[in-house]
């Protein structure tokens, strides 16, 4: 069974419930993405995948490839296969990409195995020229003193190293301007393939434009309640959500 599923999640931050019976399935091979006003969830939905803390699932599953993995630690997700590219990456002092990237390579190996030290640069390097980023970038502390556009790029390229089964980017448009977005998105798409699920999270149609994905889907108050191909953006981007809410045979909060 190759793809991420979701079913009937229900999720709380305090005594709030934001997911409110949330299921979706994410294949290997297919870009979904999810669309929705400010406070929908979506980025919550990204924290719980990811294994955030602050975050309690009352109910429901997430199964990776029929195995669920609620129960298991952030570092466990991510070494089966998961990858969460933040909407606001954190700095790392003192700590350089380059050292940073080779510990989470490295983290992936099997007990007794090393890294070897000139096939794990060449690897780097191939990376980083696709996303348009200068050798000496390996050089600098993770995310310290970085743009936006920088911060994201150097997300896809964890994620171009780390070569996850599924990969959550949420909201990878967020502070980019046009080259910026361009450059990234050309990350996306140079991963893109039959191995991979991704599932993005974004407030803007542009992105859309640029990664151009297999399904679209509106979360509104927790839930998904519309879905559709890339023409469904479209229709957002012209007309809003609420319209969507509108339509609505119940509120979305209920």
């Amino acid at each position: 069974m190759s793809s991420l599923v979701i079913k009937d999640l229900h999720v709380n931050i305090g005594d709030k419930e934001i997911v409110r019976g949330l299921s979706l399935e994410v294949e290997r091979g297919k870009v979904h993405a999810i669309m929705g006003p400010n406070g929908s969830g979506k980025s919550t939905l990204a924290k719980v995948l990811g294994g955030h803390p602050d975050y309690t699932v009352t109910s429901g599953e997430v199964l990776m490839d029929g195995e669920d993995i609620l129960a298991l630690a952030p570092d466990a997700r991510s070494r089966k296969g998961l990858f969460l590219a933040f909407q606001y990456p954190m700095e790392i002092p003192g700590v350089s990409i380059a050292n940073f990237l080779r510990a989470a390579v490295q983290s992936r190996l099997a007990d007794g195995e090393e890294l070897e030290a000139t096939e794990y640069y060449a690897r780097l390097y191939e990376k980083m020229d696709a996303l348009e980023m200068p050798r000496n970038f390996t050089s600098r502390s993770v995310n310290e003193g970085f743009s936006g556009g920088e911060k994201k790029r150097n997300e896809i390229l964890q994620m171009a190293m780390l070569n996850p089964k599924y990969a959550i980017l949420d909201e990878t448009d967020s502070g980019l301007d046009i080259d910026a977005l361009r450059i990234v998105s050309g990350g996306v798409n140079k991963l893109r393939g039959p191995e991979v699920g991704i599932l993005l999270i974004t407030h803007y149609q542009r992105l859309l434009d640029y990664i151009v994905p297999d399904y679209v889907h509106v979360m509104v108050e927790g839930r998904i309640v519309m879905s559709g191909d890339k023409d469904l953006a479209l229709q957002l981007e012209e007309k809003g959500y609420d319209w969507v809410k509108e339509g609505l045979q119940e509120p979305a909060g209920v």
